[in-house]
């Protein structure tokens, strides 16, 4: 996920200003009747959005264009967690003032996600994210128990963007004793970066941001991680609109099928070299 942060300085002004602004997403038909959907997107988030391009832009306009409206596309930086991104994006707004958009892409479409989140609504998978590693050549395959598969970053170095999924799962694995291997970065990108520089064996994350930092560079393999020790090693990713929005979220729904029906989601991932994983849901 995204692991932009911000500072938390609260001024009472901004405060005033977030509590004076109606928070509220608008409903389908006065969506219709204004002719755009407003649409959140993570701000500095490659391959998904950044500076206004990337797979949830290009679906997101896909989207607004299969229901006849024209699409604005908003990136937030992320917060603390989903659950602040949620309100952020979808069902109040930012406590500085920026209201909550139409339509949230790139929500895990998670029950327990859903169950702390009851003023909004998440559905629509549209691609399954997982967990990857790109590996020079000569490291073996990275499958089976933790034990066998990385046994070897107790010697090599591995590369992770920190407060993650990754991150966590390396740091207590094998009793932690990679830790002093585990090398720390602030994206994806900068660590696949010392990965082509030669500086690491390995790095681990999503697969989407793996593949869109190394391109076609054929001197590495990029592999899912499958180990029984990793539960939770893929997941949906969908879209958020406020709870009482059901005709929003039907009316999305139907046209993200058709677009899947058609092979427009899939054509899209192809088009920024990513491998498009159809949802299982």
């Amino acid at each position: 996920m995204p692991t932009d942060r911000r500072s938390f300085l609260f001024a009472a002004g901004a405060a005033a200003l977030a509590a004076s602004l109606p928070a509220r997403a608008d409903s389908l038909a006065d969506i219709r009747k204004r002719g755009s959907l407003r649409v959140a997107v993570y701000n500095s988030f490659p391959p998904y959005s950044n500076q206004g391009k990337g797979i949830d832009v290009d679906l997101a306009e896909a989207l607004g264009k299969q229901l006849g409206l024209a699409v604005q596309v908003v990136g937030y930086n992320a917060d603390e967690d989903m659950d602040d991104d949620l309100r952020n994006m979808v069902w109040k707004g930012h406590y500085l003032g920026a209201q909550p958009s139409d339509v949230m892409m790139h929500v895990p479409v998670d029950s327990y996600l859903q169950g702390k989140n009851d003023k909004v609504q998440i559905f629509g998978p549209y691609h399954l994210e997982s967990i990857a590693v790109a590996r020079v050549q000569r490291i073996n395959p990275i499958r089976g128990s933790a034990a066998a598969a990385l046994e070897i970053f107790t010697r090599e170095k591995i590369g992770v963007e920190g407060r993650t999924l990754a991150d966590g799962f390396l740091l207590g694995a094998l009793n932690g004793r990679l830790r002093e291997n585990v090398v720390h970065f602030a994206s994806v990108a900068a660590a696949i970066d010392k990965l082509k520089a030669g500086e690491l064996a390995a790095v681990m994350g999503t697969r989407s941001e793996i593949e869109a930092a190394l391109g076609k560079d054929a001197r590495f393999v990029v592999e899912a991680v499958q180990m029984p020790e990793l539960k939770f090693n893929h997941w949906p990713l969908g879209m958020a609109v406020k709870a009482d929005e059901a005709a929003l979220a039907d009316a999305l729904s139907a046209a993200l099928k058709e677009l899947q029906k058609d092979g427009t989601v899939a054509a899209l991932f192809a088009r920024h070299g990513i491998t498009y994983q159809p949802p299982t849901l």
